[in-house]
């Protein structure tokens, strides 16, 4: 930036050394200027945020928790903002896609069942989801999760030995919720 500025001077202060001075000093200045701008633009999108999550949280009621990271706190502050209005099973699929970071089917048969069915096993944050949904669903109705695991028919569909499948080396966690190309 220094080193443009000074293009703007005619031929014969461009070899002060006072200018060049001036000019380096001021670059660095703009660079941190830049910086911060682009840091605060950062802050001003949920999905960005990092040190102003705490903003966001108190101006939503929600208690900081410093454990959690950064991804399962934006969640939080996501499912809370999505979770305001008439409660119905898009409201409820709505708040629960924020923490799973999937696809996910609600249904009704007396409860409310909420199905992962975009991403397998359990969130990790999946405490902080029925808290979200407890939040927000009638309290006379009991709701209930259903995670997705690999089947069986998938299992086979793969075609594996069982000596490519150990070759994997996946944990039973790891083989429950394996995707693999089949």
């Amino acid at each position: 930036m220094g080193s443009k500025m000074i293009t703007y001077l005619p031929l014969f202060m461009r070899k002060s050394k006072i200018y060049k001075e001036i000019f380096n000093s001021e670059e660095k200045q703009l660079m941190l200027l830049e910086a911060d701008i682009k840091d605060i633009k950062k802050q001003l999108n949920i999905d960005t945020a990092t040190w102003a999550l705490s903003i966001y949280e108190e101006e939503l009621g929600i208690k900081t928790d410093l454990n959690k990271t950064f991804e399962e706190r934006r969640s939080i502050v996501k499912s809370k903002w999505r979770g305001t209005g008439k409660v119905d099973a898009r409201l409820i699929q709505v708040v629960a896609e924020a923490y799973s970071n999937g696809e996910v089917a609600v249904s009704f048969d007396g409860s409310i069942i909420v199905k992962f069915v975009g991403a397998r096993g359990i969130p990790p944050n999946i405490e902080d989801l029925e808290k979200a949904i407890n939040d927000i669903k009638p309290a006379h109705l009991p709701f209930r999760f259903q995670f997705t695991y690999l089947t069986w028919s998938e299992f086979d569909a793969y075609n594996k030995t069982w000596d490519e499948w150990d070759s994997l080396n996946l944990t039973w966690d790891e083989l429950e919720t394996y995707r693999g190309v089949i």
